[in-house]
């Protein structure tokens, strides 16, 4: 990259560009507003940064990100323990809390199995998933709301051939979500029907 304003600033455009879904003009826009903002919102961003960096942390029991040591869903008791939805990311997981209609349990997996990019099974928070259906009371829906892509599928099939045989009712959100889509973009309405007609795997 060619050195246009001095050396750091054009780091600080290359540590936005890094960003996922951020091209050089975006990181450009993003590094002058941050320079043109009043000392004490640079300060703030980067604090809340560096905060969210050192504290975050997974949810002992859903794998969730959160900053205690269980999420604000596991700790709501008034949620049904005996159903879990199994989602790729947080991001799935808040887009469904949304809805307002689902009262079960989450699982985040922080991925879907994608050979090409060398992601398998064992990057995925799975093992952890089987070690909840020992729970008390037991776990008796897993709903499988992975996305509806290759990587998705591929991973509810996985997830299924594994649930399948520890008599576990496993189910696969409809596909009223647009193949090839991310959760985390689709509307209310869309993710509720798909819930809605969950089928038997």
């Amino acid at each position: 990259m060619t050195n246009y304003y001095g050396s750091q600033v054009s780091r600080l455009i290359e540590e936005f560009a890094k960003l996922p879904g951020v091209g050089a003009k975006s990181a450009q826009r993003m590094a002058f507003y941050v320079l043109k903002s009043p000392q004490e919102r640079a300060e703030a961003l980067s604090s809340a940064i560096l905060s969210a960096r050192s504290t975050a942390k997974y949810c002992k029991f859903c794998q969730n990100l959160t900053d205690e040591e269980v999420c604000f869903v596991c700790n709501n008791h008034n949620r049904d323990p005996q159903t879990v939805m199994v989602v790729e990311t947080p991001q799935d997981m808040a887009a469904y809390e949304k809805t307002r209609e689902y009262s079960g349990l989450y699982h985040v997996l922080h991925g879907a199995i994608s050979p090409m990019d060398g992601i398998g099974p064992g990057e995925l928070r799975i093992k952890e998933l089987l070690h909840r259906l020992d729970n008390n009371p037991p776990i008796t829906e897993v709903i499988l709301a992975t996305n509806p892509n290759i990587e998705g599928e591929a991973t509810a099939m996985y997830l299924s051939k594994l649930l399948k045989p520890l008599g576990v009712r496993t189910t696969r959100i409809a596909h009223g979500v647009p193949v090839g889509g991310d959760l985390e973009h689709v509307d209310s309405v869309t993710l509720l029907r798909a819930l809605q007609g969950r089928r038997e795997l």
